[in-house]
């Protein structure tokens, strides 16, 4: 079943559309960083797609060495070792990635309990002494500003924390500890330089309206320093277990998009905070590293409208995560293993990949926008798009999107490339190769063939000012379309109509 609808767009339009998708990417810890493959994959989408910040867990964790205590003269003294933070940050600037600082977890020698998270075990108890923190937070930032410099340090975002309002990840999901520690730990940023951006709750959707709620109502009363808020949006519900992984069923993006509508009311309440920017630290469909639906075109396609929308009311939204070195759960068995991010381990593009790098080519100027696409050009009237067609459901369901153009008369290209469950599927290529856990490399370079966008050239002629183009969506397509007029110069003697496969392919 194929929906026709059509769309009459002029060049002249505008339409309300914020392209904040590449501002930050997520990652898994931060001793990944230290390995090979993780670099390779973030080398790649940094090649590819350009994220300008990231942001990641476990900054302060054992496995980065960084506090450590001795005892001498009879007295408990603390030193920092900053080395493996130089290496990990030292690499992410080498490619163009500024640090949205996460400060957590809590090293061992400094925390009050024993409460860890994940497979790694990173800590999730408040400190046994809070001077001891704002020390390490202001020897951390001090060792910044003499590495880096000041100018380059205040551009970094600092958060504080992650997702305080679940249990596992702090300590009895306490309110009040939080409170402390983000308000010790704001006033020792500002105490290296006023200058550097502070921000948090970092909370996620479980009582995330009384949370946002009492957090700024403890910055104001408190004159607790507060620069941005942050939050996390995650896209499905309750998950089904099997095995070692989880199913989930998507909400409706509108629904969505309502929980961060109301975080932006909430804030907006606020007189002191009206329009502060809201950082979305962390999104994605599922919010567990075990659901497959991480791997398919429907997750491509459904993020695509999200990127189209979340513009609308926050200042950034950082996809959970760029890579599949990741390990939360522990490490993965097979190359697809339903985990966040946008490659798969051996740099495999999942089709989620190029909804980002399609998003990366839109242009300034928007014109025309809808829950099935958005449109944009730039100065010189050059127009690119990206179009999605998200179906959850196992009936397929087709969409062919017309647009009618005002183009000035002559001849043009449209190139369309095009990501769907048949021309880009990897994680189906590696279903009907058997699901081997441990890639060959004629197995890899395979998986690399499927993981690529279809892509066409075509040339059409533009008579009376009018012209139509249509875009067919199958289900769960990601297209991104541009439309460039040429003027043809044929070299002296050149017939494409008389080579086989040269001729001119007219829309």
């Amino acid at each position: 079943m194929k929906q026709p609808l059509q769309y009459k767009v002029s060049l002249k339009d505008n339409a309300s559309f914020t392209n904040n998708a590449l501002f930050c990417v997520g990652t898994g810890r931060m001793n990944l960083a230290l390995r090979k493959e993780y670099h390779d994959q973030l080398m790649k989408v940094q090649e590819e797609i350009h994220f300008s910040h990231i942001r990641g867990h476990g900054l302060l964790c054992d496995d980065m060495a960084v506090y450590h205590t001795y005892e001498e003269d009879g007295e408990v003294k603390t030193e920092y070792n900053f080395t493996y933070i130089d290496l990990v940050f030292d690499d992410y600037l080498s490619m163009g990635l500024k640090p949205f600082v996460e400060l957590g977890f809590m090293p061992e020698a400094l925390a009050s309990g024993r409460q860890t998270i994940f497979y790694w075990k990173g800590n999730v108890t408040p400190p046994m002494d809070y001077n001891k923190w704002a020390d390490l937070i202001k020897a951390l930032v001090s060792h910044f500003f003499d590495r880096y410099g000041k100018e380059e340090v205040v551009t970094w975002p600092f958060e504080v924390w992650n997702e305080p309002n679940l249990p596992g990840f702090w300590k009895d999901a306490s309110m009040d500890e939080y409170f402390r520690l983000y308000e010790v730990t704001a006033k020792a940023l500002k105490e290296c330089d006023a200058r550097l951006r502070v921000g948090g709750p970092a909370i996620c959707g479980v009582d995330d309206k009384r949370w946002l709620t009492c957090f700024l109502e403890h910055c104001s009363q408190h004159k607790v320093p507060l620069d941005f808020v942050t939050r996390h949006a995650y896209a499905t519900d309750s998950p089904e277990l099997i095995g070692h992984y989880e199913y989930q069923k998507l909400r409706k993006p509108e629904d969505f998009m309502e929980e961060l509508r109301e975080s932006r009311r909430i804030i907006d309440s606020f007189s002191e905070y009206k329009d502060m920017e809201m950082h979305i630290t962390e999104f994605n469909t599922s919010y567990t590293p075990r659901n497959p639906i991480h791997d398919t075109n429907l997750n491509a396609a459904y993020t695509a409208r999200l990127l189209s929308e979340m513009g609308d009311v926050c200042a950034s939204y950082s996809y959970w995560t760029f890579g599949d070195v990741f390990e939360e759960t522990g490490v993965a068995y097979t190359p697809f293993s339903g985990c966040f991010g946008l490659l798969a381990n051996g740099s495999i593009p999942k089709p989620t990949y190029w909804t980002f790098a399609f998003f990366k080519h839109l242009k300034e100027n928007a014109i025309a926008r809808s829950e099935h696409f958005v449109l944009t050009r730039d100065n010189d009237k050059n127009i690119c798009g990206v179009a999605w067609n998200p179906v959850e459901e196992m009936e397929d369901k087709e969409l062919a999107l017309t647009f009618s153009l005002d183009l000035t008369d002559g001849d043009y290209m449209i190139v369309t490339k095009m990501v769907d469950e048949c021309t880009c599927n990897p994680l189906r290529a590696w279903t009907n190769m058997g699901t081997p856990a441990y890639l060959n490399k004629e197995q890899k370079e395979l998986l690399l063939d499927c993981a690529r966008p279809q892509i066409n050239v075509k040339q059409f002629r533009v008579m009376d000012d009018a012209a139509q183009i249509e875009i067919p969506l199958s289900s769960n397509a990601v297209c991104y379309f541009e439309i460039q007029r040429i003027y043809p110069k044929a070299d002296r003697g050149f017939r494409p109509e008389r080579i086989r496969g040269g001729n001119i392919m007219m829309e």
